[in-house]
């Protein structure tokens, strides 16, 4: 291993305390290792594409509670050469016998809580088809040359990260009683592995390998797809995924949501994400509001941001499911019309008694990675297990995706986003490029943090966009946001402290921690500047 790579390995988050410059293309990714890989494959000859491939799969093998080959993603690809923004569904979906919600059985029972950490919360896995169906078009270097760091790492080793080893700490209890996860992760007394103990994975070396020969066949049939339906099979709670539910599932294109804010276009993915389209809102919100008239830091700032998020988040929450089951206004939730009217909800220094959804026109009623090549082109990649290490079950070393808890529960719910056979659930993933004058892509952004995602994108483009900071000020910004249906403060940063003022103004701020994955790419003067959450393990790297 290159001794460069291997500080990088051991020191994560240590590697970088500004924004990275380089003058030709860049990755940033939830791990220096990934975005490493990356940039072995741009300097190869490869696009923007083949980096986000290579870095994914490396962030499966170092970042495995978090993304990995069966989980669920959204891919925003700009093609420089036809000027054509490219947007693929790779969301996991539920299988054609899904029961009207995921706490009920079959015949109607209802099951534990234990279910969202069971083979039935698994869903079928959609980013690799994603991820394939992307490099179909854009892909410059062979599809399974851009799994040779990822079979590296897994079967050479890999030191243990600072965020992986806090992730397995705090899930300890549950992860050691799987001994597939114990054998892993943890030590024989039982306690994870310490910082910078070297990590091999030989059975996803397999996985990898069959990836790389067979694409995204390999999850629809053979021994990746056994292994899979094995595991989703594991008591006491067995899935419902069958192998004709693997055979069929496919990414599926759509147009990427976009709309003006801040003299740009700002494009994002589209439903079923609901981050997507929540994103779009909050940045129409915060430019009629005045926003960039307001001073960073400052209570009068952070109303705003807060206040834009409620509303978006009682739209989103109402309009946005998969829009092949149901009618998602998405349009019409970002026409100017419907922003201009609620933005005049927003009242200076005072909150909003309730954030209620809006009506829109004709209305029903109803680990991220970033990067930029020499070329022009620009990736934008969200993907997730959903919680951390998904369903607690492996198949091949690989952790399966929980991706049905993020239906909506009650089996009675005239919700868009209700479980039904086929069906994708909204997601807050919001993959973001957004472009400037001339047409061509500025920043690339997006996050992993589940309900975070929309808040932690819009205050960073909020910072670049209005008030001119770097990509690394938009990424170590204090968070703060209201999109799981409070007020909340990232706790030990300059947000908690004004909890007093915005109390004042009528919400009920709390301080929570927060662990957002942020990472952002943006074109300067001569060249690219961009960052990685500081709060994770990653890096942003480029020539």
């Amino acid at each position: 291993m290159r001794p460069l790579l291997l500080l990088l390995l051991l020191l994560p988050g240590l590697a970088q305390a500004e924004a990275t410059r380089a003058t030709r293309q860049m990755v940033a990714t939830a791990h220096p290792a990934a975005s490493a890989a990356g940039l072995e494959m741009l300097r190869a000859g490869g696009s923007a594409m083949d980096a986000a491939v290579a870095a994914q799969a490396v962030l499966s093998v170092v970042e495995p509670h978090a993304s990995g080959l069966f989980s669920g993603g959204l891919l925003l690809a700009w093609d420089p050469a036809s000027r054509r923004l490219m947007h693929w569904d790779g969301v996991a979906q539920a299988p054609a016998a899904a029961t009207p919600a995921l706490p009920l059985e079959t015949d109607g029972t209802r099951l534990p809580p234990s279910v969202a950490r069971s083979g039935r919360a698994v869903a079928i896995p959609g980013s690799i088809a994603a991820l394939e169906a992307g490099h179909d078009m854009q892909g410059r270097l062979p599809w399974a040359q851009l799994f040779t760091p990822a079979i590296r790492l897994a079967e050479e080793g890999f030191p243990m990260p600072p965020y992986l080893r806090a992730v397995l700490t705090a899930r300890a209890a549950a992860l050691r009683q799987n001994p597939d996860f114990r054998a892993l992760f943890y030590t024989p007394e039982g306690a994870p592995y310490a910082i910078g103990h070297l990590l091999r994975n030989p059975a996803q070396t397999q996985a990898l390998r069959l990836v790389a020969a067979g694409g995204a066949a390999a999850l629809r049939e053979g021994p990746l797809a056994e292994a899979f339906l094995n595991a989703t099979r594991s008591p006491p709670i067995p899935g419902l995924i069958t192998a004709e539910d693997l055979r069929a599932y496919r990414a599926i294109a759509r147009d990427a949501l976009c709309a003006p804010a801040f003299e740009r276009r700002i494009c994002t993915a589209a439903a079923p994400s609901s981050g997507g389209v929540s994103v779009l809102q909050q940045l129409g919100l915060l430019e009629r509001a005045g926003f960039a008239q307001t001073a960073p830091g400052r209570a009068a700032a952070a109303h705003l941001l807060i206040e834009a998020g409620r509303l978006a988040r009682a739209d989103r929450i109402r309009w946005v499911g998969d829009p092949r089951f149901v009618t998602v206004p998405e349009d019409a939730m970002i026409s100017r019309r419907y922003l201009d009217a609620r933005a005049a909800l927003i009242t200076p220094a005072q909150a909003r008694p309730e954030a209620s959804p809006g009506i829109p026109e004709n209305a029903p009623m109803t680990t991220h990675i970033s990067v930029m090549d020499a070329q022009g082109g620009a990736v934008a990649f969200t993907t997730t297990n959903n919680l951390n290490f998904g369903a607690d079950l492996l198949a091949m070393g690989v952790a399966l995706n929980n991706g049905s808890t993020n239906f909506a529960v009650n089996p009675n719910s005239l919700s868009p986003n209700r479980l039904q056979g086929g069906k994708r659930p909204a997601t807050t993933m919001a993959p973001t490029i957004v472009f400037d004058s001339a047409g061509a892509p500025e920043i690339v952004l997006g996050a992993g943090g589940g309900a975070w995602i929309p808040d932690a994108v819009v205050g960073a483009l909020a910072e670049i966009l209005a008030w001119n900071h770097d990509a690394w000020q938009a990424v170590a910004r204090p968070r703060l946001g209201a999109q799981n249906n409070a007020v909340e403060l990232e706790r030990g940063t300059a947000a908690a402290s004004l909890a007093p003022a915005l109390t004042v103004m009528g919400h009920a701020p709390r301080v929570v921690e927060v662990n957002t994955g942020l990472h952002i790419i943006r074109r300067i003067p001569g060249g690219l500047e961009g960052a990685a959450d500081p709060r994770r393990d990653g890096a942003a790297l480029g020539d």
